[in-house]
């Protein structure tokens, strides 16, 4: 059983969640919060699997929750739910530590799949939409002026072959293709992933992603 806490300041959208996730077999809500500090208060409460999270919410908005909530070392995973035109805010919530992010207009299946995901432990976000997200808000990245990506230390714990699927990893590949394009098995290619995010501290693939922006390893197009 899949538990999720719902964190948005519109009640009928909070019950429009609610009626959906428990229409699932799977799934069960142990929470509603209408800001930022229920939800942190009610994640340390709940300990549930998965926050839907809004962004925009008064007093504490769903980038500080969702920065708090993993600071606190919670292992709940955050989807960020958001509008076509807060789309620029997904990349802080990406970075902030959230495991994906959906558009509140998905479709319920949409939505359904992807709270399965990110209890799994996968990203939410396909590869590819990441990659065009964080390129279009590139921008947002700290300026580090005369810093190789091979002196940061995230990067130096891993092998050259680590390495490079981290950086097509950035480049929006999925595992069938990094195990097509550079001959590999596709479950070797799996265990590869996982040392990388072992070994970088990456809760999930979109953070390699962004990994992968912040050490240069890969460049907006």
């Amino acid at each position: 059983m899949t538990t999720v806490l719902i964190a948005d300041d519109q009640p009928m959208q909070r019950f429009g969640f609610r009626m959906l996730l428990e229409s699932q077999d799977d799934m069960t809500v142990v929470g509603e919060a209408g800001n930022g500090n229920e939800a942190v208060h009610l994640v340390a409460r709940h300990h549930p699997d998965v926050v839907l999270m809004d962004i925009r919410m008064p007093g504490l908005d769903g980038i500080e929750a969702t920065r708090r909530i993993i600071a606190s070392g919670a292992r709940t995973r955050i989807l960020i739910v958001t509008t076509f035109d807060l789309d620029e805010y997904a990349y802080d919530g990406l970075r902030a530590g959230a495991s994906g992010f959906l558009v509140k207009d998905a479709l319920p299946e949409e939505l359904l799949a992807g709270i399965r995901a990110v209890a799994a432990g996968d990203a939410v976000v396909a590869p590819t939409l990441t990659r065009r997200l964080l390129d279009a808000y590139v921008h947002h990245l700290p300026a580090v002026p005369g810093a190789p990506a091979a002196s940061d230390p995230r990067i130096t714990v891993l092998t050259e072959r680590e390495r490079e699927i981290l950086t097509v990893i950035g480049q929006g590949w999925s595992n069938t293709e990094i195990a097509a394009r550079l001959h590999l098995a596709e479950s070797t290619v799996k265990t590869h992933v996982t040392r990388i995010l072992a070994k970088t501290g990456a809760r999930d693939r979109v953070q390699a992603v962004i990994l992968a922006y912040d050490t240069r390893l890969v460049t907006p197009m």
